[in-house]
């Protein structure tokens, strides 16, 4: 296997993990705040700010260095728009996940916090959820698009 097909593959399997897990995360998160249960909540967000830093961290970090790999390996003008597209909404993303990593991390901690009380999730949870909900669409759809960008490559 030449070392362009290896790191294309590892490129593509960092991306389903990283694009996947943040699916997963908003769906368990959601379904989580749903219930209402701080019980639920406090657990799910647990694992979900484990699996944030575990996971979506490494790949993060990864993908734009394979991405630069990949460029110079296939000998790609690295100012085709495509690239600068996909590059930029990567960063717009990043810059829509960070604030959304401190929000769970928030969520986590009031529903521990609530918990441990024996009281409801405050209201101050409620406004992150706002926030995280809204920041994690923008996020969401920039994924999609650098989707199909690796794919169809457009000029």
């Amino acid at each position: 296997m030449s070392a362009y097909l290896l790191l294309k593959t590892l490129h593509i399997l960092s991306s389903t993990v990283l694009f996947g897990l943040g699916a997963g995360s908003a769906y368990y998160a959601l379904r989580a705040w749903r219930t209402g249960k701080v019980e639920v909540i406090a657990t799910t967000f647990k694992h979900l700010v484990f699996a944030d830093w575990a996971f979506t961290a490494t790949t993060a970090v990864f993908q734009p260095l394979s991405g630069i790999g990949l460029v110079l390996l296939a000998g790609w003008p690295p100012h085709q728009s495509w690239l600068m597209w996909s590059f930029g909404l990567y960063v717009f993303a990043g810059i829509c996940w960070l604030p959304v990593v401190w929000l769970q991390i928030r969520v986590h901690r009031l529903a521990e916090q609530a918990l441990r009380d024996g009281v409801a999730m405050p209201m101050k949870a409620t406004s992150y959820m706002r926030w995280w909900f809204g920041l994690g669409w923008p996020a969401f759809l920039a994924f999609m698009v650098i989707f199909y960008m690796m794919v169809a490559k457009p000029s």
